[in-house]
């Protein structure tokens, strides 16, 4: 099992000296999300300060960019990072696409297949000059003239991930992406149970199989180190599961457990005018439910834990990273 860490990237000056301290310690990698910063100007930035880290987006948004945009940003940064870089996508939900960027929302599953079957295509003329004719339902490129082609990737192309909730996107997963990004919003037992065979079943509609994917875990992990902070972490993992467990499109998860009463209160309450909403969907989180989705125990049993969830289905795992070392206890405990 591999073992990442979330690249803080809040501060772009303080990048390098985190992205050296992450390689440094032994972290096999180090991914970024798009949340509220640019997900690719801090890997950016760390690939010329790294000489060995893999680096990530966990997740870009592709449906923000179209796939044209996506592949020159991708192109440089596998580049950059000398075959480091793993391009990891998302499709986010129809508000955030159509309110928040202002792009075209389609049927996500369909429209996420072409567009990584385009980014492969665009790749492929790039690198070995074979013509670009992609007609798709939703994009359309079909235009590279020598001015606009980046010469040949001595790296090739980047992997591409792929996350998902539900069980089309994770078809779909299986059918055209090198790896699959679990939400942090799951349990054992929906990857179990739901996840991994409906990833199993899409690869097998592309002639592939569960070896042909690697699977990163980036979920809840609370080190109680006993330190003073250890209280607000546990209930900000608590609002963060509210959120996610207030979208509709990840109740299937809540339900496999017989949740589905917290899932219409998270939801009723999100849509709510109450100013206290978020404090008070956190709170709707009781114990069992925070167990289910988040692994909090001391440094040096947290990777016994996660071992036992997750250790024969998964192949990388995100650690959490704290300024006071128990993170790196942690590591020496997964290793």
């Amino acid at each position: 099992m591999k073992v990442d860490a979330v690249l803080d990237s809040a501060e772009l000056g303080a990048v390098p000296d985190a992205a050296r301290r992450l390689e440094a310690a032994g972290y096999d990698g180090a991914w970024t999300a798009e949340v509220s910063h640019d997900p690719f100007l801090p890997l950016a930035v760390a690939a010329v300060a790294t000489s060995r880290l893999t680096l990530g987006t966990s997740i870009a948004v592709a449906f923000a960019r179209n796939p044209m945009t996506m592949a020159y940003i991708a192109n440089d940064l596998q580049a950059a990072a000398g075959g480091r870089f793993i391009l990891g996508l998302g499709s986010q939900i129809k508000a955030h696409v159509t309110r928040r960027f202002s792009m075209p929302w389609g049927a996500p599953a369909a429209q996420m297949r072409e567009y990584i079957r385009a980014l492969r295509s665009i790749w492929a003329s790039w690198n070995g000059g074979s013509p670009l004719d992609v007609r798709g339902e939703y994009y359309q490129h079909t235009l590279m003239t020598p001015m606009f082609t980046p010469k040949p990737n001595p790296y090739g192309p980047p992997p591409v991930f792929l996350a998902a909730v539900g069980p089309a996107m994770t078809r779909v997963v299986g059918e055209v992406a090198d790896g699959f990004i679990t939400h942090p919003f799951t349990t054992e037992r929906y990857l179990r149970e739901v996840t991994l065979p409906t990833l199993a079943e899409g690869a097998a509609r592309a002639g592939r199989s569960r070896d042909d994917l690697e699977v990163t875990c980036p979920g809840f992990v609370i080190l109680d180190d006993g330190g003073p902070d250890v209280a607000e972490r546990i209930a900000a993992a608590r609002r963060q599961i509210a959120f996610y467990g207030s979208t509709p499109a990840y109740r299937p998860v809540l339900a496999l457990h017989g949740w589905e009463h917290l899932a219409d209160r998270l939801h009723a309450l999100s849509v709510s005018k109450d100013e206290r909403r978020w404090a008070a969907m956190g709170e709707l989180i009781d114990d069992e439910v925070l167990d289910a989705f988040a692994v909090i125990a001391a440094p040096a049993d947290a990777a016994a834990e996660l071992k036992r969830r997750f250790g024969d289905i998964v192949d990388r795992v995100s650690a959490p990273v704290t300024p006071a070392g128990p993170a790196a206890e942690l590591l020496a405990s997964l290793r």
